[in-house]
């Protein structure tokens, strides 16, 4: 098993393979993907998808010295395989193991850790150019970018730098009618038309051959040739649209075919200006079950397989998530007022909006990716009159910020803003982690920001947002939903939930930390103090009234989120009792400091961030010692339970 590819310790050994043991390695890479799906989640069918383009990458270019960039980089596993990381292969998203994303920390042959779509081409053109500036213009560089990727906004203003500044560069659009779900919009109509064009293979690449090498020169000469090169090149169907943005259309070719795509590489490597070359890919390809499902096997839970070609059982999660929580909440939402809408940026599979976009296809929108768009969007059709829900993740939200500020929040719209995957989104990184949208969206006026601290709170929160007149936003991570069972308090603007009060100290969470933050109180309460706990709810408006009795009346303030602390829910509290004059000596704020959090279990990330139940009960702990709380607890300080 794995006799080729477990004797690569870099691209370059490649070349001592023939042409039927590079067809027997890209059955052993796919073979590797599936050993590491068999016990973890991990992107699966983009992987299985490019594994003959990877290795013709590797075959054509010197990509130690040429410049590579996989565009949002999730089917980049391929590629670390073949950089030399086999051996490691088995940590893929493990704490302290592989990332599920290129990481220049890993290998100098990853340049950017890319884990959102559409900068591929912007970061490529700079490489190449900076390369130039400085010398080493015999560097070749390519971006690798999916067509789910390619209508972000980003990519056309790359699109259209490259073609004023006239770098070689090539541009490989991985065209597999997908992203995470089926392609949307009228761009992919656009590339479907080069799938049933009847020129094809040979006769197509002789004539971009031939057209490439035509001198243009001399009046009326020049022009009889530009319109005979143009008038053939749009009869091949599909590729004028690049060629009027002044990039050199070659293709559609087959993406599983290596030696085609390696011949392809050749022809292009030289070429001068930018250059796209626009392949043909399956989704899952090799592995029939991905294949035929897609959009399921994009990131799949752990599964077990018979034989190559069928699975045998799929582990789920017993748990409800967030994310269903809150699907589940718009979809009733939906159903009781016509008013309502949801949009998500190419993400309906991950937000769980398949019910919603089947039973109303009419208020539900997939943008693509191409969140700047759905906010600006969302906000024309808050001003008519509807009530939009804009369901993205966190860290995808940020793409939009300006959106958010002068189509929304300046306008005083009443947009919902559903932030999922916010806080720790484990295994899939830094690059995935929403923890700065506290920051982000308490910065606009206008702007009400809210959490809920378990599932109870997700459809009340949603109810207020939408009968709100202006613009909401509410967080949730990727986790089971907690429930806290007590008597329910309604959702009213800036005001807390009191659960527990206690004289010693105040526990105040912020969304999802406010289970571990009961469960730290419990045991503080075991050791003979009174402790507080409060369901914060909102950062904004904040609770002023029961921060600052919590600060005037308990022994210390610890305000507990799943964020970065600055300008998130801490900052706030200091920020108003500073404002109000009140002491702040004895707050303390547990979040994430200045750092990028790595990948690894959820539960592992906040155990090592202090945020899990242990974490909280000995800051606590420290914060009691600070503030000089007497108790006859013995020496319980110094060996807590």
């Amino acid at each position: 098993m794995n006799e080729l590819l477990s004797t690569i310790d870099s691209p370059k050994d490649l070349a001592k393979f023939s042409d039927d043991q590079l067809t027997q390695l890209a059955a052993e890479i796919r073979e590797a993907l599936c050993t590491v799906v068999s016990d973890r989640t991990a992107h699966f069918a983009s992987n299985l998808g490019v594994v003959e383009l990877c290795i013709a990458l590797h075959l054509v270019y010197d990509f130690s010295q040429d410049r590579l960039i996989w565009d949002t980089g999730h089917q980049v596993y391929p590629h670390k395989l073949i950089t030399g990381r086999y051996h490691e292969f088995p940590t893929m998203r493990r704490k302290g193991g592989l990332m599920g994303f290129p990481n220049p920390h890993e290998s100098p042959y990853d340049l950017f850790m890319t884990g959102h779509a559409g900068s591929s081409v912007s970061t490529v053109l700079g490489l190449k150019t900076g390369d130039d500036l400085l010398g080493h213009d015999e560097r070749k560089a390519v971006a690798v970018i999916g067509d789910g990727a390619l209508p972000s906004g980003i990519v056309f203003e790359a699109m259209n730098n490259a073609a004023e500044l006239k770098k070689d560069m090539l541009v490989i659009l991985n065209d597999n009618e997908m992203g995470i779900c089926p392609r949307v919009g009228g761009l992919g109509k656009t590339l479907d038309k080069a799938r049933t064009t009847p020129l094809y293979g040979e006769f197509k690449k002789d004539i971009s051959w031939i057209l490439n090498q035509i001198p243009l020169v001399g009046g009326s000469v020049e022009k009889a040739l530009v319109q005979t090169r143009d008038a053939i090149k749009a009869s091949l169907h599909g590729g004028m649209l690049f060629e009027e943005m002044g990039f050199r259309y070659i293709g559609p070719i087959d993406g599983h075919d290596l030696a085609t795509l390696r011949e392809y590489l050749e022809m292009v490597k030289h070429l001068k200006g930018p250059v796209l070359l626009h392949i043909f890919t399956e989704k899952g390809h090799g592995f029939k079950p991905a294949a035929e499902d897609p959009v399921m096997f994009h990131t799949p839970p752990p599964f077990e397989r018979n034989g190559h070609d069928s699975v045998v059982s799929v582990k789920k999660s017993s748990s409800r998530a967030y994310t269903n929580v809150a699907s589940e909440a718009i979809h009733a939402a939906m159903r009781r007022d016509k008013r309502v809408s949801v949009l998500t940026a190419a993400m309906c599979e991950g937000n769980k909006l398949g019910k919603v976009r089947s039973e109303f296809p009419d208020r539900f929108f997939d943008t693509g990716i191409c969140e700047g768009h759905a906010v600006a969007f969302a906000a024309g059709m808050a001003k008519a009159g509807a009530r939009p829900v804009v369901d993205i993740y966190s860290t995808f939200l940020q793409r939009s910020f300006d959106q958010i500020f002068q189509e929304v929040a300046l306008q005083n719209l009443p947009v919902t803003f559903c932030l999922d995957r916010a806080g720790l989104c484990g295994p899939d990184g830094p690059t995935h982690h929403g923890v700065f949208d506290i920051g982000y969206m308490r910065l606009f006026p206008n702007m009400v920001v809210m959490a809920p601290g378990d599932e109870k709170d997700v459809s009340a929160m949603l109810d207020f947002a939408l009968d709100f007149d202006g613009p909401v936003s509410i967080r949730y991570p990727k986790t089971g939903a907690d429930l806290v069972e007590r008597p329910f308090a309604p959702i009213e603007i800036g005001h807390s939930e009191i659960l527990e009060w206690g004289e010693d100290g105040t526990i105040v969470a912020f969304g999802a930390t406010l289970a571990a933050s009961i469960q730290a109180a419990a045991r503080l309460r075991k050791e003979g103090l009174e402790i507080g706990v409060v369901n914060a709810r909102f950062v904004k408006p904040l609770d002023t009234a029961t921060i600052f009795r919590a600060i005037d009346e308990t022994g210390f303030v610890l305000t507990v989120e799943e964020g970065v602390l600055a300008g998130g829910f801490g900052s706030a509290v200091l920020e108003a009792a500073n404002a109000e004059g009140r002491r702040t000596d004895h707050i303390h704020r547990l979040g994430i400091s200045d750092q990028f959090v790595e990948h690894g279990e959820r539960g592992e990330l906040l155990a090592d961030l202090g945020l899990d139940a242990e974490g909280i009960f000995q800051a606590a702990l420290q914060q009691v010692e600070r503030a000089g709380v007497t108790k006859d607890w013995g020496n319980r300080l110094e060996h807590p339970a």
